[in-house]
């Protein structure tokens, strides 16, 4: 898409689809879901699995995003560590208009995607709530996606809710790197874990688009 002005949610989902990562997450999603309803099975805590991922998940954005996006690189060992996530996400506030940057790298997704369909093996008591935690995983991921996607194009926000969400990304982009870690809601983890401040008493950061070159 070479020029976004004034586009609508057909545009922006015509581009969306043009990008492998929201694939790669449908295609777990369809492979997940129908193995879901294949086994059969259903049990109370299908329903609680949804419920406990849905509360967990904005806590979990946080800690990402924190603890590996924002990955300051250093020497472990003697070894360089600076993983692609944490790269790939320097160069995304460098410029966040470049769209490719915006998603999720296809290529962590060839080790996170079986590492999830482990832990749904591994982790639950049975297949069916296993896949149950794999579905709704795919379901938040392909949300996360197209949630972050749409914030950085020059969709604007029509709705109280999203205007809030697309206002507290764009600050941690544009006001300060150090603030409003969450993406796919507002004031939720980053109330409880004290990253959400005023933004009238919060100072520009110099390094919001260059992020650690202050070290």
């Amino acid at each position: 898409m070479n020029t976004r002005r004034g586009i609508t949610l057909a545009d922006a989902a015509h581009e969306f689809l043009r990008h492998p990562t929201p694939w790669m997450l449908t295609a777990t999603l369809a492979a997940a879901a129908t193995a879901r309803g294949y086994l059969g099975d259903w049990q109370p805590t299908d329903a609680l699995v949804p419920i406990v991922m849905l509360a967990v998940f904005p806590f979990a954005e946080w800690l990402i995003h924190v603890l590996i996006l924002h990955w300051r690189p250093r020497a472990i060992a003697g070894i360089r560590v600076d993983p692609l996530l944490s790269r790939k996400h320097r160069e995304h506030h460098v410029d966040p208009r470049v769209l490719p940057l915006v998603f999720i790298p296809w290529q962590s997704l060839l080790w996170v995607l079986p590492l999830a369909v482990a832990i749904a093996v591994l982790a639950f008591p049975s297949p069916g709530r296993g896949l149950t935690f794999l579905t709704f995983l795919a379901l938040l991921g392909l949300g996360y996606e197209w949630c972050h996607y749409l914030i950085h194009t020059d969709y604007k926000p029509k709705h109280g809710l999203y205007r809030a969400i697309w206002r507290n990304h764009r600050q941690h982009h544009f006001k300060n790197e150090h603030y409003w870690f969450t993406v796919t809601s507002s004031g939720t983890a980053d109330r409880v874990l004290g990253t959400y401040p005023d933004p009238t008493t919060v100072e520009t950061s110099p390094t919001a688009r260059n992020l650690h070159a202050d070290a």
